[in-house]
């Protein structure tokens, strides 16, 4: 069983898995416009729920929601499915292979074989797509390698049913009916007044105030936490915003391209502007990272590091509380 699908590397899997499954029912819509419509952009500390032994920082929000978003916002009907069963999923899977649907499924990092060592850690809440299976297992577009790869039957089982936090329960989607014609535009404007909105929203722990309660921790984790514990922590960060927020900067990237193809489909120059904005604001996330990275691996000299990364992190809200005030009033 094979379906005539085909291969587009991506920077994030979620918006890679979404633009693959609709090219392959003949919608090309890319990767930024995915994760724009989809309000991908956000940011939320939650201390109270750990992952890795470190609080949760997110820089986009929960798994699946950007798909749902962008389908619900273009008319687009999607089937989603999750069982107790491994035995119901893994037949499941089959049936939609025999009638040439490729398949979205939400799996664990962990025990991916194809993945190299060092990207293999306990994150349940990637996306690929199955779109074959063989006597030697399921044939695999995982977005974010340059290749379609392949699982045994066992290793897709034991990835569809990873343990532990957004256990993914054999999770599996796919489109079942698109609409003649996409309100893209829209779309996009909705996608972008989501965002600001989210990011905007006076909570402490979510978007531009999440950013600034990071900040005020990083100051009081050595005394409290200790030296070690307060490393891992920018470790937890770092990871979430340059591995798990692939594309870069924790997303910046990917929306600024977003904006820019916005920019043309709505003729507006001024998100044009925002985009190269965006673009900036990714650079200084990704010197934060580059900065929190040395402290957690004891290669830092500077003096109050910490502080100088609380620093770092609160311009960056101060410039994203800007840059999402003139985005708003752009559209």
């Amino acid at each position: 069983m094979k379906t005539d699908f085909t291969h587009h590397q991506s920077a994030h899997c979620e918006n890679g898995v979404a633009s693959n499954l609709l090219k392959h029912q003949g919608v090309s819509i890319s990767e930024p416009m995915i994760f724009g419509i989809g309000s991908g952009i956000f940011f939320v500390y939650l201390p109270f729920l750990k992952v890795n032994h470190a609080p949760v920082v997110s820089f986009r929000p929960m798994p699946g929601l950007i798909f749902k978003r962008v389908v619900k916002k273009l008319g687009i009907s999607l089937k989603r499915k999750k069982f107790r069963s491994e035995t119901k999923a893994a037949q499941a899977l089959d049936e939609n292979l025999k009638n040439n649907i490729p398949t979205g499924l939400q799996v664990g990092v962990y025990h991916l074989s194809y993945f190299p060592d060092e990207y293999r850690f306990h994150f349940n809440a990637h996306n690929i797509v199955v779109y074959g299976k063989t006597d030697e297992g399921y044939l695999v577009s995982d977005p974010v390698m340059p290749e379609p790869t392949m699982l045994t039957e066992k290793e897709l089982n034991k990835v569809r049913f990873a343990k532990g936090a957004l256990a993914p329960r054999g999770q599996m989607y796919f489109p079942t009916k698109i609409p003649k014609e996409l309100k893209l535009e829209k779309a996009i404007v909705d996608g972008i007044k989501k965002t600001c909105n989210h990011m905007l929203v006076p909570a402490p722990l979510i978007g531009v105030s999440g950013i600034k309660y990071v900040s005020k921790q990083i100051r009081k984790w050595p005394k409290k936490h200790g030296i070690k514990k307060t490393n891992h922590y920018l470790g937890q960060i770092v990871r979430m915003q340059e591995e798990i927020g692939t594309g870069g900067g924790g997303f910046r990237f990917i929306y600024a391209a977003f904006l820019q193809e916005a920019s043309e489909i709505l003729k507006n120059k001024q998100l044009k502007e925002l985009s190269g904005e965006m673009t900036t604001i990714g650079d200084k996330w990704r010197d934060f990272a580059v900065n929190a990275a040395r402290v957690y691996k004891n290669r830092s000299n500077q003096d109050d590091v910490y502080n100088s990364l609380a620093d770092e992190l609160l311009n960056l809200a101060n410039l994203e509380k800007q840059f999402f005030k003139k985005l708003k009033k752009a559209i």
